[in-house]
Order: structure tokens, then C-alpha cells, then sequence
């Protein structure tokens, strides 16, 4: 697949890279297989290095350009029973750090997104599969775990997103972004 994506890139610029891919699992260390550790990790870290590792030559040949991780709170705090989920996005962060580092003098800059709960069909559908009758009051109960009392709107996340792809930012790389409601730095 990398071979032809290179055929592509051969022809057009790339200038960003928005690695927005991710998977979840429940469970601890005890409690999760293996085969469940390794399908997060290779959703969750190896398709963002395979989506880096066939765009950054393009980059560096063109002249530049910016590469954008989603992340979660959960790679910076360990949500409880999400080993798996918290564990892969930690390596995101510094997969993250790496690129930033590591390709600085071509002009790339690499950031991440570390979201809190964001309120999206997933958790709508969540809600309704493992709380059916109660969706609401646990929809509430999860708002709450961040101190701003709500969970983010989509628009948000990508409100910050699109700052951190456009030139306005062109001063920011290596950065970890909280957009987390104050669940990381206000949570008591």
C-alpha cells in the first residue's frame, strides 16, 4: 500500500496529515487479552505511523508541512479500565514529540489533540447498548467528570484542529493540547 501511496504523492503536495483514527477497549491489564492489546495498538499507533511513515518523504521533498495526532487525555491521566486505549494513546504523545524532533529542520511540525469526552453518535450509541433506559442519567454522569460540567461538541476539537493545521500556528510544534474541559488540571 505505501508503494502507492508514493505513486500519488509523486504528483501532488501534501501539506497536512490529520491522523484521526482510534478504538477502544474496557479492561485492565488482567482482564485484556492479548489479541485485544495488539488490535488497539495497531489501530491506534501503527495505522499513525503507516499514515507518517507514507506521507513525511513527500513532506520533507516539498518542502514542509504539518502532521496532526488525535490523542486523549487518556495517554496523559490512565483512565481506569482502559488499559489498552490509555497505553496507545500515551504512545501517540510521544510518537507525537518524536516526529516534532525529529523532523524539525524540514519544516515539519507535528502536534496532538489530547480530548476529554467528546460528544459524539459513538457515545450516543455507547450509551444506549450498555445503559439501555438510562442513557440520560448516565450521559450526565460522564459530562461531569470534567470539572467545566460538559462534554466537548465536535466542532470544538476541530475549531482547534484547523489552528494548529493553518499558518497561524506555524510557530507551534512538539505541543500536547488539552482540550479536556479541565480533566487533567482541575480534576481533585
Amino acid at each position: 500500500m505505501v508503494t502507492r501511496f508514493s505513486e500519488i504523492f509523486r504528483h501532488d503536495r501534501i501539506s497536512v496529515l490529520v491522523n484521526n483514527a482510534g478504538i477502544s477497549h474496557i479492561g485492565n491489564a488482567e482482564n485484556t487479552p492479548e489479541a485485544d492489546f495488539d488490535r488497539v495498538l495497531r489501530v491506534n499507533v501503527k495505522g499513525f505511523y503507516n499514515c507518517i511513515y507514507a506521507t513525511v518523504g513527500h513532506m520533507k521533498a516539498t518542502g514542509g508541512g504539518v502532521i496532526l495526532n488525535m490523542a486523549s487525555v487518556a495517554g496523559s491521566a490512565g483512565l481506569q479500565d482502559r488499559f489498552a486505549y490509555s497505553t496507545s494513546k500515551g504512545a501517540v504523545i510521544a510518537m507525537t514529540y518524536s516526529v516534532a524532533r525529529d523532523y524539525l529542520p524540514f519544516n515539519i511540525r507535528c502536534n496532538c489533540i489530547s480530548p476529554g469526552r467528546v460528544h459524539t453518535p459513538f457515545v450516543d450509541g455507547y450509551l444506549r447498548k450498555t445503559y439501555p433506559g438510562r442513557e440520560q442519567e448516565m450521559y450526565d454522569k460522564l459530562a461531569k467528570t470534567q470539572p467545566i460540567g460538559r462534554m466537548a461538541e465536535p466542532e470544538e476539537v476541530a475549531t482547534l484542529a484547523l489552528f494548529l493545521c493553518c499558518d497561524s500556528s506555524a510557530f507551534i510544534t512538539g505541543a500536547d493540547y488539552l482540550i479536556d474541559g479541565g480533566f487533567i488540571n482541575l480534576h481533585g
